[in-house]
């Protein structure tokens, strides 16, 4: 394909959940968004690619321990997508799913047929659908687009499967993505997917993600002034989230202020926060929502003077940009994606990872009401124009395009 061929591009996400599984939080939300923004209508000018894109979504039924009500092994439209969803075997996070995996196989099979230009895009590493389809498309030696999606972290070689993980990373792991192009959300993620290794191929393209759009009548919203500082946090509740170092820097306030919850996680998990909230002295405070889908999420965030996610590791955090586009100021912690890009546009605020430094830039935003409603002016606006659809769609295009003339780069060498 040429950069000004009307030829088609066929692009295969393979991820191992899809919407309507909001219970994984962001990275459903951008992987969903990014395949609506390539199904859509639009001429991506800019790129030299008329948008002659064929979008495909391989996925599976995963909803957290449950499954998703679908009909598997249909093929369904989905918000203008093409989704296929596939049973999977496992009910834990290696989503392994022999259906899926047999499709792919048979929809690249074809593709080697008919010699029709295709992408295949894996989103998040360390399960067996992401794992295995890039393996499999290795070996047929398909263009292969990776996006991590905050899976290729110092963090994520922690925990429970430290072993397992390192083991798969240094069998076949690192080796695949030697061959694969990998998206990165910010510079943050691309820096730490380098410590993997310093040859990776890694480009950088913020998610695409719903924003509220400047027009609602929510944001007519004024800032507030009043006693009582209205916080808020979204997003799925894990302990990589920094809750509680946001309640032990909380404890340390001296003004009146109250806290909003919005999000699932492991019951277990969100009890040992209230128990800690109760030791804090602080639960009186806080007020538990649970989810909040589209438009109740914009609202809330819209009614609120700030936006908390004190993550201890974090690559982009959709919600962030979702908060500033309803005006609500910010505070990230400096382990988050776009805490550079809050800083250098002035639109919130940033602290370390200690309890103390939390409590302290909490209270500066507290007092920071001028600041507050500058960024309540400016701060939609600003998103709109960065975070737009179509330009963001075209950088997309552009790394799919690149996929492919290295591939075939690498096809010449090999022959």
């Amino acid at each position: 394909m040429t950069s000004t061929s009307g030829n088609n591009l066929t692009i295969i996400h393979v991820t191992p959940s899809y919407k309507p599984a909001f219970i994984y939080g962001g990275p459903t939300q951008s992987v969903s968004r990014l395949c609506e923004v390539l199904s859509n209508s639009y001429t991506f000018k800019n790129s030299g690619i008329a948008n002659n894109t064929n979008i495909q979504v391989l996925t599976t039924t995963a909803n957290g321990k449950t499954e998703l009500l679908v009909m598997p092994n249909k093929p369904m439209v989905v918000d203008g997508v093409n989704v296929i969803y596939f049973n999977r075997w496992t009910k834990d996070h290696s989503h392994f799913s022999p259906a899926l995996l047999l499709n792919l196989l048979k929809i690249i099979r074809q593709t080697k047929k008919t010699h029709e230009a295709t992408i295949i895009h894996i989103h998040a590493w360390w399960n067996l659908v992401s794992l295995l389809s890039c393996l499999i498309a290795k070996w047929y030696n398909m263009p292969i687009v990776v996006s991590p999606r905050g899976m290729l972290t110092p963090n994520t070689l922690s925990g429970g499967r430290l072993a397992a993980k390192k083991i798969i990373h240094f069998l076949f792991g690192r080796k695949l993505l030697t061959h694969c192009t990998i998206h990165a959300t910010s510079k943050k993620e691309k820096d730490e997917i380098l410590g993997f290794d310093p040859y990776y191929n890694v480009n950088i393209i913020p998610n695409i993600i719903h924003l509220s759009q400047g027009s609602d009548p929510i944001l007519t919203r004024t800032e507030n002034t009043a006693s009582v500082f209205s916080l808020f946090f979204i997003s799925r509740i894990n302990p990589v989230k920094g809750l509680e170092l946001l309640f032990n820097g909380l404890a340390l306030l001296k003004f009146e202020w109250t806290l909003s919850i919005a999000g699932t996680g492991d019951m277990v998990y969100i009890n040992s926060l209230k128990d800690i909230a109760i030791q804090l002295n602080i639960s009186h405070r806080i007020t538990w929502l649970g989810h909040l889908d589209n438009p109740d999420k914009f609202s809330a965030l819209s009614t609120h003077d700030l936006t908390i996610l004190t993550s201890k590791s974090e690559s982009f955090a959709n919600v962030i940009l979702e908060s500033l586009s309803v005006g609500t100021p910010v505070l990230v912690s400096d382990q988050v994606g776009l805490s550079d890009y809050i800083k250098d546009n002035q639109i919130g605020y940033v602290c370390t990872l200690d309890p103390k430094d939390v409590s302290k830039q909490i209270d500066f935003a507290y007092q920071d009401i001028i600041h507050r409603q500058e960024i309540r002016r400016k701060a939609p606006n600003l998103i709109q124009s960065d975070f737009n659809d179509q330009v963001l769609g075209e950088q997309y295009l552009k790394i799919y395009k690149s996929a492919l003339k290295n591939q075939h780069i690498i096809a010449l060498d090999e022959s």
